[in-house]
């Protein structure tokens, strides 16, 4: 039998629908840090923070940098 640790782990994106809110909450919920808002802009081509309506989202894994929340920073 293999040894498990041996077996390499993927990451992958996780998908989310959500009706309403800001990108935000779901930064602080899935990425640990509300100021990460601009990675999940930038995996769905978003700039505004704001979700209106129906989404289904990606949230991408999480970079180690953060840029304060700025998008294009």
């Amino acid at each position: 039998m293999a040894d498990q640790s041996s077996i390499p782990t993927v990451a992958t994106n996780r998908v989310v629908t959500v009706a309403g809110g800001d990108l935000f909450t779901l930064a602080a919920k899935y990425l640990g840090d509300a100021t990460k808002w601009y990675q999940i802009a930038q995996a769905n081509g978003l700039t505004d923070p704001m979700i209106v309506g129906l989404q289904t989202l990606v949230i991408p894994q999480s970079t180690t940098a953060s840029n304060g929340g700025i998008l294009g920073a």
